[in-house]
């Protein structure tokens, strides 16, 4: 069957479906720590405790930090097995966009249920209610995101089209991550309406599930996905498949570079409506106009990220951005240091400072990836680029997951509160060693992608295309 390229239009609707599951994504980085360890402010505003939150677990860790933990090793086992299902499917519709149709809806439903605790109060049942949710979460999230990003190398016919793609999905990925946080303006609102602390929060959270769910589902109805991709199913299983990807040794430094830039990345996210609230000492509603900010700020140096790739390669650029990442961190872990460094000022440099690093790491992780999928592709004979991309999201569920478990720990360092307090809240010199522990991940995410061969990858895929 004849293939044809995407239309630049239909590359668009592609990307709409990244909107839709990064709403979901942010509500669950954004919201999880921040709804489950609220802040003395928060407390005193109706919030309640659902969980234990003093380090009770060998004396370091938070019973919310382990469950996040536990839900990424799930995700260890589930990451190649979707991997492995899609790229072996032989459904009529398709390898990926059926998955995409079947996880979309129980993906949205269980974002909103993890914030359902079912007793007002900490308690072993909230325990297990947030680990089953979580799990069920980070599921259906792979059953729609791993074969999603197979799309991107499938797609992508060409270097341009690669790169339009991941621009786009890009700016939709921190559009979304960006009306996550939407909730800190308009629970407040609800808040004053006499809705109690928790439905304030949970009620943003149904209405952000169900525009999510929307966004996931116009590609799978708009796009036929036999019409752009007509790829032979793989015939390894998933142990193979995922053996035969980590035998990719550029792919294994990127990867490994990748883990650190989403622990970085997220230590931030996670953090940041804390930084704001507790070392800013600013309203809450102030996290999501500074990152609106930076999302706004970033998305102007898009059209240029293209023409930098062209002149500088990718590997430069990504470690142009992990190192300018590494600047706003060291900006953020000064605050309160300096005398007078509080409020909004530290807020708009960080925002100045990270809005280009994120731009590029927004982009171009992604080509990387589709890149050493096509060149793997062409070495091997196997096209796998479910396994490729199944890989890629491990990597972002590993960062994600170890840097919950770094901040719950971390964040409640230096408080005068007992350590095993059952409300015990986030302290200035906790955030403080977050943010130097967040600038370490960055600067080893840099180091370690210095050794990607992208000549190496590039040259591969360049031969193949003057024969």
């Amino acid at each position: 069957m004849k293939t044809r390229r995407l239309t630049k239009k239909e590359m668009r609707i592609f990307a709409v479906g990244q909107l839709g599951w990064s709403i979901l994504s942010g509500l669950i980085n954004a919201w999880l720590v921040t709804f489950y360890l609220p802040t003395t402010q928060d407390v005193e505003k109706g919030a309640h405790f659902y969980l234990p939150t003093g380090l009770i677990i060998f004396g370091i860790l938070t019973i919310l930090g382990l469950i996040a933990f536990i839900c990424r090793i799930f995700d260890a086992v589930t990451d190649p097995w979707i991997a492995s299902l899609s790229d072996r499917s032989t459904n009529p519709k398709g390898r990926r966009i059926p998955f995409m149709k079947r996880a979309a809806i129980p993906f949205a439903v269980i974002a909103v249920l993890v914030f359902f605790a079912p007793v007002n109060g900490v308690s072993g049942v909230n325990i297990a209610w947030v680990l089953c949710t979580l799990i069920l979460f980070y599921l259906f999230m792979t059953m729609y995101c791993t074969p999603y990003n197979a799309l991107i190398s499938e797609f992508g016919k060409t270097q341009e089209d690669r790169m339009y793609i991941s621009t786009a999905i890009s700016l939709t990925f921190f559009f979304g991550t960006l009306i996550a946080y939407l909730p800190f303006v308009f629970a407040g609102v609800l808040q004053g309406m006499a809705v109690s602390f928790a439905w304030s929060y949970r009620a943003c959270f149904i209405v952000l599930a169900i525009v999510a769910l929307v966004c996931m589902l116009i590609p799978v109805f708009k796009l036929n996905e036999k019409e752009f991709v007509d790829a032979v199913p793989s015939d390894s299983n998933a142990i193979k498949s995922l053996g035969k990807t980590f035998q990719n040794k550029e792919f294994v430094k990127f990867a490994a570079s990748d883990i650190a830039y989403w622990i970085g990345l997220t230590l931030f996210q996670t953090g940041l409506p804390f930084f704001v609230k507790v070392s800013m000492e600013l309203d809450a509603s102030w996290a999501m106009y500074l990152l609106g900010g930076m999302t706004v700020l970033s998305a102007c140096f898009y059209p240029i990220v293209s023409k930098l790739v062209s002149k500088f390669g990718k590997k430069k650029l990504v470690i142009t951005g992990f190192l300018g990442l590494a600047l706003a961190y060291v900006v953020t872990a000064l605050i309160g240091v300096i005398p007078g460094f509080k409020g909004i000022v530290p807020g708009i440099l960080i925002v100045v400072i990270s809005a280009f690093p994120m731009a590029l790491l927004g982009i171009i992780p992604q080509a990387i990836v589709a890149d050493v999928a096509e060149q793997d592709a062409i070495v091997t004979g196997e096209k796998r680029e479910g396994m490729f991309f199944a890989a890629r999201t491990f990597a972002m569920k590993m960062g994600q997951s170890v840097a919950m478990l770094v901040f719950t720990s971390l964040a409640v360092l230096g408080t005068t509160q007992d350590l095993k307090s059952n409300d015990l809240t986030a302290s200035p010199i906790g955030l403080r060693i977050v943010a130097i522990v967040a600038i370490c991940f960055c600067v080893l995410g840099a180091v370690i992608l210095a050794a990607y061969d992208e000549k190496k990858v590039m040259k591969t895929i360049n031969d193949n295309a003057d024969r």
